[in-house]
């Protein structure tokens, strides 16, 4: 089906691009030094949760952490005393989002006296004429490879985002920001989480309106460039909520 945009671009929404890690018990990836998810049969009495066991259906208790096992998209909740729901936020579900991939910069951190890799306002520079009321912004990180699926971030201080970024997303009024890491903030930095209170402008004045979507997967082949996101969550009444990012490319019509 072709979803037209203006008479000279439309969408196909029979090719949805999916961004999502799903939450799998066997292969999940990883954060915040957290075990694996459990995916559990319930049993009480003669009941059995599980067909292959001789039960009728298959009903099973899952233990997770979306910050953690699977994409996920937060919002300010995440860091204020009062726990907002992301389930309550004014999300626009559809919205032209523009997909970077930007290339991490080595730096020394004096600070914790570790060697840090960042995606600094440089990775951005070069879409300043590309934005035209995008509301979000998709970061795949270099190397992109197919570790990210399952990958165990706990101790490997990961890649994240300098905080000179975040003045450009406010310039653009950028509502939505999704990257395919673990945090935009660095793993272990005292609590500091300054990425996170400058985006949502926390504690002054909290944005309830922005989110951050974190772990998502950019297939490779996925081309730079224009798309139109579905930025789908699970019903959660949470700080977070498993996310499914739906990207449908632009196309001019004939």
């Amino acid at each position: 089906m072709k979803l037209y945009l203006s008479e000279k671009y439309f969408i196909d929404t029979t090719s949805p691009i999916d961004l999502s890690i799903p939450l799998d018990f066997q292969k999940n990836t990883s954060a915040w030094n957290l075990e694996k998810p459990s995916f559990n049969v319930v049993k009480d009495g003669s009941f059995i949760g599980s067909v292959a066991d001789g039960g009728n259906v298959n009903f099973r208790d899952i233990s997770f952490n979306p910050h953690s096992h699977c994409t996920h998209t937060e919002c300010c909740g995440h860091i204020t005393k009062k726990i907002h729901s992301i389930n309550q936020q004014q999300i626009a579900f559809f919205c032209k989002a523009l997909l970077i991939s930007a290339t991490p910069k080595k730096r020394a951190n004096s600070k914790s006296n570790t060697e840090d890799f960042v995606i600094d306002l440089d990775s951005l520079k070069g879409i300043e004429q590309s934005i035209n009321e995008h509301k979000a912004i998709i970061i795949r990180s270099t190397p992109n490879t197919k570790e990210k699926l399952n990958k165990n971030y706990s101790g490997t201080n990961p890649c994240y985002l300098d905080c000179d970024i975040i003045p450009f997303l406010n310039k653009h009024a950028i509502k939505h920001l999704i990257i395919d890491l673990p945090s935009v903030d660095k793993e272990n930095d005292g609590g500091e989480l300054a990425f996170h209170h400058k985006f949502w402008n926390v504690p002054a004045n909290p944005d309830l309106e922005r989110t951050i979507t974190e772990l998502a997967y950019i297939p490779e082949n996925i081309e730079d460039g224009e798309y139109v996101l579905n930025l789908q969550i699970a019903p959660f009444e949470n700080d977070a909520s498993p996310s499914r990012p739906i990207l449908f490319k632009v196309r001019r019509a004939v």
